[in-house]
């Protein structure tokens, strides 16, 4: 068992390999850093310890990914080296773990790093370095900001893609619904606001209403109160699980029935739904992207029984039912296809280059219709979502899926 802060190595490179590694022309390291006859280095930072720690499953998943990868011949005929080291959630210790991977490891490109506050914390440095910093594990718009950072790369659709697709299908149902939108103070409740902007265009002044909290406010009562007055049609509650709990027992102690909207970050029947009632809760809408490994409807897809095998056979420990092993699993098979895609050529100019060439890629965990694209001015992966209603014991999904707006 290797202990937080150090190194973790995932490789299948022989002392034999490493010998032909010292015999390669400067030219070839020069041109592709981190890559050898051999492996190819993958850096990552997570929270192994700290305020999220549970999330530092999410790398752990990936190693054992990547394991399995090497046991099938690697990409190219070369091993995947995985390093990744514990920034705590402290962006101070992820400018260090950054620069300790870029510099002294020197590896090809970061995949999958941990959070906004961490990832915003060296991203200047990363753009500045040409190092790809590819599918992020974060849920903010600005990770799609290409002009500013065309070296980094979200995945997940963002909160400002969900509220797109809320008021899209809020306006299918009455095209001239009056919105209220209960948001959080900060980047997430932002990109509600904007998403629902960039639908309603002009109508927002004078269709839209908004109320914000802060993320330390004990209740959004009064909030819900005052958008209630208002008289919308709509209710988004763009904001996380304790306030999104609320909202729907207050609506439902008030006795409205406006059609309501979750951030999908806030779905969990467990710890959203059921404690505040599912009487309570019944016709809430929220949305979805990926299979759900406890949903029975998926018993028998092969996507979802790949998934459970790999866990069984290469990450026995981890929790199969844990949605961010899925979503780790998902994201690393993405990387998969963008170095295959990359045909031997693992330069950093071309792993960008691919990352930014995925046309309708479907991995098998997404949910079907759901697809993967990407281009030079297309940073957000996933830009679709099908929508779920509470009805009886828990989510189902309805209709079509639903693209975010074209910007």
């Amino acid at each position: 068992m290797v202990s937080i802060n150090r190194r973790r190595w995932l490789t299948g490179a022989t002392g034999a390999g490493l010998a032909a590694v010292a015999g390669l022309r400067p030219s070839l390291a020069e041109d592709t850093p981190g890559v050898t006859a051999t492996e190819i280095r993958i850096g990552s930072t997570t929270s192994l310890s700290g305020p999220v720690s549970a999330l530092g499953v999410q790398a752990r998943c990936q190693e054992a990914y990547f394991r399995m990868l090497n046991e099938q011949g690697g990409i190219a005929g070369r091993q995947i080296k995985y390093i990744y080291y514990d920034d705590a959630f402290n962006p101070a210790k992820t400018v260090e773990q950054v620069r300790r991977l870029i510099e002294s490891d020197n590896v090809a490109f970061l995949f999958n790093m941990l959070g906004t506050a961490p990832n915003s914390a060296v991203v200047k440095y990363i753009n500045a370095a040409k190092v790809p910093h590819l599918f992020l594990s974060v849920n903010g718009d600005k990770w799609g900001d290409y002009k500013s950072y065309p070296w980094t790369m979200g995945f997940a659709p963002s909160a400002r893609t969900e509220a797109q697709v809320f008021v899209k299908y809020a306006l299918s149902q009455h095209k001239d619904a009056k919105i209220a939108v209960l948001y959080q103070n900060d980047d997430l409740g932002k990109d509600f606001v904007a998403g629902t902007k960039d639908v309603l265009g002009e109508r927002f002044a004078t269709s839209a209403v908004v109320a914000s909290h802060e993320v330390t406010d004990p209740t959004i009562d009064s909030q819900i109160v005052a958008l209630r007055g208002a008289n919308p049609d709509v209710l988004i509650s763009g904001t996380t699980a304790k306030f999104c709990a609320q909202s729907i027992r207050k609506i439902y102690e008030l006795g409205w029935k406006p059609m309501h909207f979750i951030a999908s970050g806030a779905a969990s029947l467990s710890s959203t739904i059921i404690p505040v009632g599912l009487d309570k809760a019944q016709g809430t809408i929220s949305s979805a992207y990926i299979k759900d490994v406890a949903d029975p409807a998926w018993a028998n897809d092969q996507g979802v029984k790949d998934f459970l095998a790999f866990m069984e056979k290469y990450f026995p420990d981890g929790n199969p039912k844990e949605g961010y092993n899925l979503y780790a699993y998902m994201v690393a098979n993405v990387l998969k296809i963008v170095l295959e895609q990359c045909k031997g050529n693992f330069s950093r100019d071309n792993i960008m280059a691919q990352a930014n060439n995925l046309k309708d890629v479907y991995v098998p965990t997404l949910l079907p219709g759901i697809k993967v694209n990407t281009s030079p001015t297309n940073h957000h992966p996933l830009q679709q979502l099908q929508l779920q209603r509470i009805e009886g014991p828990g989510w189902l999904r309805f209709g079509e899926v639903i693209q975010g707006a074209n910007l």
